[in-house]
């Protein structure tokens, strides 16, 4: 009886190497800007050439700005890493979807969103969010920059196997919680390191109810409580999603697929080195109170007293104090957007609660695509006029905010209600103030310059 994670990883096992790692075939390398160049570099020095180049797709995302991409980019460390991963993917004969190109925009959601990730595969890529990918039903992880280089010139990678972990979320969910809220949930309770060494599989019904945006919200969080990866298992949600996509197999190679895909779940006596569970009506919109994705609380609840020295250091950064609630606090910056939730599901939300409003003066509002397709869903589907009359603008795609690498940095001290996956000290700009929620909760936010329950407007 094997687990859906022994079922992909043992089919993908090459060799093992006795008291050591295990030699693992990769299905799919994706390379971003930021981690590729010492690994083009090695293959330079070494004289290789990359084993399988139609396996690897090249996307620039972490330092473009998300304004004038059609000219030169303006930072000039930023510019040199995008021209960087260009050369030397043409240098090295790889798919690059490169700025302004219509398949462009953050790697961890274009894959998906092409079908160049698929159920089944063994993916990696330079960047801890590539769990993100694992909603389809794959086993994916980010990896370090040597260990690129040994993708690039092997199409495999030693690694050795993780332990298992189920966390099954049941019940049903409230009024205005999503699946970024179940993410920040399941954190607040087991810590940011309670998953660590585990590859993690979501199950259950509330797991098995969401869209695929929302699997991939919470897939792209796993990496966040420690995991190495998060999984779930393939459905028919999983199907009616990939079918005729871009890079979908296509006739009976797709029947084949789906046969196969159907295949891809934890036999019913499977035996997990973990098993946790949760109730999703004890579940309510969540905000992040600290400096690490594990400090939150229910949005309308206090924040706990101080556990430790890190809690105490985390709280003098914000400014905030045991035992108040965070409602009503005043904010500077609202970012909807990253890996997490720059998703179509994602802008359908936020305009639902500020369709008919007006953004609130004081608040500056970056809204993220994380691709130029989603881009483009926005405006088929009028979201952009519902976003305008209300006051926001529509940015061009990449990571933007989620990490201070281009120019959307939040200035010290600024607190920003942020859709994306982490809240360090610094991680928006130095001495910025984040504060991690859902799209729904970043809306009203922005709607009313304060913190607020976003079911107020629901």
């Amino acid at each position: 009886m094997n687990t859906l994670f022994d079922k992909i990883w043992d089919a993908h096992v090459v060799q093992i190497i006795p008291d050591g790692p295990q030699q693992l075939y990769i299905d799919r390398l994706y390379c971003h800007e930021v981690t590729s160049p010492q690994a083009f570099e090695g293959l330079r020095r070494r004289g290789l050439k990359p084993f399988r180049p139609q396996n690897i797709y090249c996307m620039p995302d972490h330092n473009t700005p998300t304004h004038d991409q059609d000219q030169p980019i303006a930072d000039p460390v930023s510019r040199k890493q995008v021209d960087t991963l260009a050369r030397n993917a043409t240098e090295f004969g790889l798919n690059h979807f490169g700025m302004m190109h219509p398949k462009n925009g953050i790697i961890h959601v274009v894959g998906p969103e092409r079908a160049l990730t698929l159920p089944g595969m063994t993916i990696v890529c330079g960047d801890s969010h590539t769990s993100t990918h694992g909603a389809v039903g794959a086993v994916a992880f980010g990896i370090g920059t040597s260990e690129v280089e040994m993708v690039l010139a092997s199409q495999c990678i030693l690694q050795q196997k993780p332990k298992t972990m189920r966390i099954t979320i049941n019940g049903k969910l409230g009024k205005g919680v999503t699946a970024k809220d179940l993410a920040l949930y399941v954190m607040s309770q087991i810590t940011t390191s309670g998953a660590t060494g585990y590859f993690v599989e979501y199950a259950g019904k509330v797991v098995q109810s969401l869209s695929m945006e929302g699997r991939l919200t919470l897939c792209n969080l796993s990496i966040e409580m420690g995991s190495r990866g998060g999984m779930i298992a393939p459905d028919e949600t999983t199907f009616n999603y990939i079918k005729g996509r871009e890079y979908a197999p296509k006739g009976e190679a797709w029947n084949k697929a789906v046969a196969y895909w159907k295949t891809l779940y934890s036999d019913e006596n499977a035996q997990f080195d973990r098993e946790l569970e949760f109730d999703a009506s004890k579940i309510e919109p969540m905000i992040t109170y600290g400096t690490n994705p594990g400090m939150g609380i229910a949005i309308t609840s206090e924040i706990p007293a101080s556990q430790c020295a890190t809690d105490v250091k985390a709280l003098e950064y914000m400014d905030f104090k045991s035992g108040e609630t965070l409602i009503g606090k005043p904010i500077d910056y609202v970012f909807l957007g990253a890996c997490t939730n720059g998703r179509i599901e994602d802008f359908r939300a936020f305009a639902s609660v500020v369709k008919g409003k007006q953004k609130a003066k004081d608040v500056t509002a970056w809204l993220v695509p994380g691709s130029w397709n989603v881009d483009k869903q926005i405006r088929e589907e009028g979201l952009d006029k519902i976003l305008e009359a209300a006051g926001f603008e529509i940015r061009q795609p990449g990571c933007s905010a989620c990490l201070a690498m281009n120019d959307d940095k939040v200035p010290a001290g600024k607190y920003c209600v942020a859709t994306s996956n982490r809240n360090f000290e610094g991680r928006q700009g130095p001495g910025a103030r984040t504060l991690l929620a859902s799209p729904l909760t970043a809306a009203a936010a922005a709607i009313t310059g304060r913190i607020t329950d976003p079911r107020t407007f629901l």
